[in-house]
């Protein structure tokens, strides 16, 4: 998470593990020693989690990238142990050793992650209230109705993409798509920002060889829109954020910017395929959702039990010489939060098929202190956007076997790489005249703004390899939200009984 460009190229071999680490126990070598990133964590993460379980208990070594040690936390309670004792486990990654002994290289696909900046997630105390305070309350200045507006508008643009078709991948054509134009809307970009922003957080977020790159693209963009808003103010988190009474600078500013687009980007997408996806085959949720015994957001909650979006986070970095889950950890040593693996914990879930209707008790927000505040405008576009995208298409199914799905897996997430469907073709949407364009609504007391969340911004001009989109000679038409619709239970109720 730097915003540094460093001119060089990725070293052929990076430096070993240092000596004495504690990670392993003194042993002097890494043989044996799971690996986060490699073969086998991608290839089956939840089945390596479970084997780490087995072999070390609730709090396990692993190597990073590099081979650097770290511990990776997989019980449950540990997990909140360690998440809501700050003064143990802190946030600062600058503690971290390796970090001090300059033993991580400046091009790698961690730095992006867990290198040091001014924003909450990486500060403890006084002054990380003072962020999360304007976070916090920039997000919840807009309301449930207004943002739902924008989901209802972009999942309608998406689907005329393929509509006329009768098929479509729904993951790269609409999942890995909704989010990031929500999130636009919402910090005061113009639309054409969502692709590219697209392919930069999920590039950075996987940790590939490009990721230093995507993040200086996501960098520039937020500078550049900071400085417009700073000239002209619209209805927007950016704006909001310039104006909190906490007192941010520029660089808090898109820092914290980026802090919520990445996250809520990548995690919102994971969410919308697994959602879709279990819609898509599971029978019990096919038949609950019939029977009215299950709502959508219920199965929004089982999936974030089930599949959460991120498979495992960093991090936390030991503050003391301390002790977690039966194991020593020395001060400056990384600890990753295995949220995956503690929604799985036996201790907590013996049963992983047994429903969970209602229970909000899963990790996959975190906990404690650093939950993620943005969670509810995750939840809404996953089930506002999948409601709305089965109300247009109803008789939605999966054209190949489940059985043939494929995923792709980063040191952090586990994501379907495509959700192939069929359905009953059908016309585009005819565009919404100019004043019918959705705009969000601002809660009590939030500034007025203009419909569409704020002033365009043109950016600066993207790192290699990111398609620069025409500038539209003027904003695109809204696709308008039906008025009238047949109700997403009666369709979804049709579609199974055909």
């Amino acid at each position: 998470m730097t915003s540094s460009s460093p001119d060089q190229t990725r070293p052929t071999s990076l430096p070993g593990p240092p000596p004495e680490c504690p990670a392993h126990a003194g042993s002097g070598s890494t043989d044996g020693l799971a690996r986060l990133f490699g073969p086998e964590a991608a290839a089956d993460p939840m089945g390596l989690y479970e084997r780490l379980r087995a072999e070390h208990g609730p709090v396990a070594p692993v190597l990073l990238d590099g081979d650097l040690p770290a511990w990776i936390v997989l019980g449950y309670r540990e997990i909140l142990e360690v998440a809501g004792t700050p003064g143990r486990f802190s946030r600062d990654s600058r503690t971290w050793r390796w970090f001090k002994e300059g033993k991580v290289p400046p091009d790698s696909p961690l730095l992006p992650m867990i290198a040091w900046q001014p924003v909450c997630l990486f500060l403890d105390g006084a002054e990380r209230d003072r962020l999360r305070l304007a976070v916090t309350d920039s997000l919840e200045r807009f309301n449930r109705r207004g943002i739902r507006r924008h989901i209802t508008r972009f999942t309608h643009q998406l689907a005329d993409g393929f509509a006329e078709r009768g098929e479509a991948d729904l993951a790269g054509e609409f999942a890995e798509q909704l989010p990031m134009l929500v999130l636009t809307q919402l910090l005061g970009m113009s639309d054409d920002f969502g692709p590219r922003l697209v392919a930069a957080s999920r590039d950075m977020v996987a940790g590939t060889e490009t990721s230093v790159a995507s993040n200086e693209f996501i960098v520039e963009t937020l500078a550049e829109l900071v400085r417009r808003k700073r000239k002209d103010r619209g209805h927007d988190i950016t704006s909001w954020l310039i104006d909190h009474s906490s007192g941010l600078t520029d660089e808090e500013v898109w820092n914290h910017l980026r802090v919520i687009l990445i996250a809520a980007n990548e995690t919102t997408v994971n969410l919308l395929k697994s959602t879709l996806r279990m819609v898509l085959t599971d029978p019990r949720c096919h038949a609950s959702l019939a029977g009215g015994q299950m709502t959508l957001p219920d199965v929004v909650e089982q999936v974030l039990w089930s599949e959460p979006p991120l498979m495992t986070i960093p991090g936390r970095w030991a503050a003391v010489d301390t002790e977690v889950g039966g194991q020593k950890v020395a001060a400056g040593d990384m600890l990753l939060l295995g949220l995956a693996a503690g929604n799985y914990d036996p201790a907590v879930r013996p049963d992983p098929t047994t429903p969970l209707h209602g229970n909000r008790g899963h990790l996959a927000f975190s906990s404690g202190p650093q939950e993620c505040p943005g969670q509810n405008i995750g939840r809404a576009i996953a089930d506002t956007g999948i409601d709305a995208l089965l109300a247009r298409l109803p008789d939605i199914r999966l054209s190949i076997p489940e059985e043939d799905l494929r995923w792709t897996s980063g040191w952090m997430t586990r994501h379907l790489a495509s959700l192939p469907v069929t359905f009953t073709a059908s016309r585009r949407r005819s565009p919404a005249p100019p004043d019918d364009a959705a705009g969000d609504v601002p809660a009590p007391g939030g500034p007025a703004g203009d419909a569409r969340g704020g002033s365009a911004v043109t950016g600066p001009r993207p790192a290699a390899g990111f398609p620069v989109p025409p500038a539209p000679p003027f904003p695109p038409p809204a696709v308008p939200v039906p008025r009238r619709r047949r109700s997403w239970w009666g369709s979804l109720k049709a579609w199974l009984r055909g």
